[in-house]
């Protein structure tokens, strides 16, 4: 996989002048089959989270509030997202390191992902990952 194969899925939006309603339904609007949800919140100021890589999950990540960056590497080339809309997200196939940074005040980053929990699925280790990429 390579960071060209990494995208933002625009995701169906109900508008309603009581509020907007976004939703997202596994192998409809995203390629897998969701096994596990979580999301990030309070991420203090300057701090990142992230810095590692999947050898076999895929991953969709949201604004659910507030906004973040999300950089992306598949060990040959880097790509950047900015995510601050809650009916957009951004697709992560298997082997790209990604790291998140400059999350705004209250910003939630959801993610749903295609396995569930095993530390063994995760390359915390950039070297490792490189090899790991080739």
């Amino acid at each position: 996989m390579s960071v060209s194969d990494c995208r933002i899925l625009q995701l169906p939006v109900i508008p309603d002048e009581r509020g907007n309603l976004s939703f997202v339904e596994e192998h409809r609007h995203i390629p897998f089959e969701i096994k596990r949800v979580y999301w990030l919140y309070d991420v203090p100021g300057g701090a990142s989270r992230g810095a590692h890589a999947h050898k076999r999950l895929q991953q969709l990540l949201i604004a659910a509030s507030g906004s973040f960056r999300v950089t992306l590497d598949d060990g040959k080339e880097k790509r950047s997202f900015f995510l601050n809309r809650s009916y957009q997200g951004l697709l992560i196939p298997p082997g790209i390191w990604r790291e998140l940074d400059d999350f705004s005040s209250g910003a939630v980053c959801m993610v749903l992902a295609s396995e569930l929990y095993d530390p063994e699925e995760y390359i915390r280790d950039y070297q490792e990952f490189l090899e790991f990429s080739r």
